[in-house]
């Protein structure tokens, strides 16, 4: 099949199984889609995810960026034929005892999960989380590298080193931090209280240093801070454009959460909420389970990606890298130890 000649929307959605369906083709074919983001559903073993990523490519050109949540812990979509890898929160125990090998073993974390994604052809993974542990948030919990701003910024830029080794850039989440906050975005809307000046002092460090460092993407969070804005981030011109744009001097793609989640409630219906998450700053907007809202948002949204999110979302596909088998070996074992117990690959 010759694939069709369509500029990338601003709209990533999912598919249903792990072969793609007529209805599935239908939406990755609509001008306003930009990307697709797999989960768990859509993997039976490498074969089959490299055979649908190489399918979901083919439909157009320039090609969908295709996405996952694969962080490890908890929030791996991929396990068989994938290597194990441990929850963030190792990382952060091993910093406190010897921070050199910490940031060794983050950077072969970061190069191990991007060449195994890369080599079934998905471009990106959502990952690192930035968030600080601040013992509140149980959606977020070990996921988090680290109760201390300096640790996750050293940790996660290592990591991100690695990604980039592997053939992968590198998304932040959740801007400008969902840890403090108890409740879970995807069924509630988290309120933090704090002042601007506290969140400047702890939460922002991270994606500060990871913006210098040359992060390309991030994902805010389903959170209002209503001391600084009545909006959540993700809908926020304030903390998307002065924040981060302004103060932190980041330029690359600004993914929203998924607006499906209970945290995006407050914007409207999904259209709303994508016009909303758009205005604010958003690059591309996620609608992820629930197919009748993704056609309400591709028949609605009536917005293409301007220019400057398309130059800007082109920079993330990067060219596979050819890593040495030993030193994924090696990266593999090292995984293993982190997670104290066995990894397979």
């Amino acid at each position: 099949m010759t694939p069709k000649k369509l500029p990338r929307g601003p709209v990533m959605l999912d598919v249903a199984g792990t072969r793609l369906t007529a209805e599935d083709r239908e939406r990755l074919l609509h001008p306003l889609t930009g990307g697709v983001i797999l989960f768990t559903r859509n993997f039976e073993n490498p074969g089959q995810l490299a055979a649908l990523a190489a399918d979901i490519h083919a439909l157009r050109d320039p090609q969908l960026l295709i996405a996952v949540d694969h962080e490890g812990g908890r929030v791996q979509r991929f396990r068989q034929g994938f290597t194990r890898l441990p929850p963030m929160r190792s990382l952060g125990h091993l910093w406190d005892r010897d921070p050199r090998r910490a940031l060794a073993d983050a950077k072969s974390c970061g190069l191990l999960l991007a060449s195994e994604l890369r080599t079934q052809g998905l471009d990106l993974s959502f990952t690192p989380v930035l968030d600080i542990d601040y013992g509140n948030s149980g959606v977020i919990g070990d996921r988090a590298f680290h109760s201390d701003a300096g640790a996750i910024a050293e940790l996660a830029i290592a990591l991100m080193h690695g990604l980039v080794g592997g053939g992968m850039a590198a998304v932040g989440k959740h801007f400008p931090g969902h840890g403090h906050v108890r409740a879970d975005s995807h069924h509630e809307v988290p309120v933090d209280d704090r002042s601007d000046a506290e969140i400047e002092a702890e939460d922002l460090l991270p994606f500060r240093r990871m913006a210098a460092a040359g992060m390309q993407g991030v994902m805010p969070a389903h959170v209002i801070y209503p001391r600084v804005d009545p909006a959540p981030a993700g809908f926020s011109r304030h903390w998307l454009q002065q924040v981060l744009r302004g103060n932190l001097g980041f330029d690359g793609v600004i993914f929203s959460d998924d607006l499906s989640m209970e945290g995006a409630s407050v914007a409207g219906d999904v259209v709303e909420r994508g016009r909303a998450a758009m205005d604010a700053g958003c690059d591309m907007v996620l609608v992820c389970n629930n197919p009748q809202s993704a056609d309400q948002l591709l028949e609605g949204l009536r917005r293409p990606m301007p220019a400057a999110s398309q130059a800007r979302l082109a920079c993330l596909f990067m060219p596979a890298a050819h890593i040495d088998k030993q030193v994924l070996a090696a990266a593999r074992q090292t995984m293993a130890a982190l997670d104290g117990g066995s990894a397979s690959a």
